[in-house]
């Protein structure tokens, strides 16, 4: 089965409010982050945070696959496999 990508105009009708809300959720906590006490600019979550807005400007394609990496952790072969329950 292939899917049909929505025509552009019918995805902004769509998803405007839902990424508007979102993107302002985003920049009150971006607020918060700025009107605390000392500074976060060397923590690793901050600099993903930027990084990834920095990809929402990128016009290539691929952002979420994209951010997702940002956000994800390296695969590790070592890593503890889960056991049955």
């Amino acid at each position: 089965m292939t899917l049909t990508p929505l025509p552009a105009p019918q995805a902004l009708d769509s998803y405007f409010l839902e990424a508007r809300g979102r993107i302002l959720e985003l920049a009150a906590v971006l607020d918060r982050i700025g009107r605390g006490a000392g500074s976060v600019d060397a923590d690793p979550r901050l600099q993903k945070l930027r990084q990834a807005l920095e990809v929402l400007h990128d016009q290539s394609g691929g952002r979420a696959e994209r951010i997702q990496k940002i956000f994800s952790r390296e695969y590790d072969p070592n890593w503890e496999k889960p056991k049955p329950r």
